[in-house]
């Protein structure tokens, strides 16, 4: 009697101990790493970016217009004329040298429908990885009232009658183009949008320079294997239980056979 005692105290052991087993095993599985950036793969920045101001557009990935205006600045104790990208006070520099109010303002437009491989590229990519080169556009859509103002000064517009002598208060505006380097290495899909990848991230964070393009991580294919496997982690835990198992059994036949004796 204690035997069968003692045999049905196992059974119920291993029966609890499966339980467990099947409980890991239907467990949700791992979430599948981020896909890498293909190779071939090459970003577009989807519309062409246009500054409404003066008609002045790109098809990059980023547009920056630039102001500076001519203006008085204190130099210890002498007033000096330079170029500034911003308002400087000058409420305390006497009658004579006021800097009138800054009336075209530097602004920046991003892409907003960037994509790679048919999956839009977050903001932050374009932020932490583009490069800003200067161009010269052509001027051909610019405003009237504009082009009765500025003229073409360098790569950019002027408002002075004479370049070589402005006065106060002119302007000077240049434009700038955002451009994408290779992102092989740098980006990952998440989510559904291409993200930087943690070490690209840590490396923009701190200020330092990128990374060297290297993708160590295999392609990302979803195969047999992939669906079969149980998910990564898991072998350790189907020790565990059997573990559990083994251990419940023994106890239950010495307590058995201590009875008996």
């Amino acid at each position: 009697m204690r035997f069968r005692r003692a045999w049905r105290a196992a059974v119920v052991a291993w029966a609890c101990g499966m339980a467990a087993c099947m409980a890991v095993a239907t467990a949700a599985p791992a979430p599948r790493p981020a896909v890498p950036v293909p190779e071939d793969a090459i970003p577009s920045p989807g519309a062409v970016l246009v500054d409404p101001d003066f008609g002045v557009s790109t098809r990059e990935f980023g547009l920056d217009r630039q102001v500076q205006m001519y203006q008085w600045r204190r130099s210890g104790d002498q007033l000096e004329r330079v170029w500034s990208a911003g308002r400087i006070e000058s409420a305390d520099f006497g009658a004579d040298y006021q800097n009138p109010p800054l009336p075209i303002d530097s602004q920046r437009w991003w892409a907003r429908d960037a994509t790679l491989g048919g999956h839009p590229i977050d903001e932050t990519v374009l932020q932490a990885l583009g490069e800003w080169r200067p161009f010269r556009p052509a001027f051909s859509d610019l405003p009237l009232n504009m082009a009765a103002t500025f003229q073409p000064e360098g790569d950019g517009l002027g408002s002075a009658e004479n370049p070589l002598a402005p006065a106060v208060g002119d302007l000077r505006i240049t434009w700038r183009e955002l451009h994408l380097p290779p992102l092989a290495g740098r980006l990952e899909l998440r989510d559904g949008r291409w993200q930087l990848s943690p070490r690209t991230a840590a490396a923009a964070l701190n200020a330092a320079p990128l990374p060297p393009v290297v993708d160590e991580r295999p392609a990302v294919l979803e195969t047999a294997a992939d669906v079969v496997a149980p998910p990564a982690g898991t072998g350790n835990r189907w020790w565990w239980a059997l573990g559990i198992v083994a251990a419940a059994a023994a106890l239950a036949v010495g307590a058995a056979v201590r009875r008996r004796g």
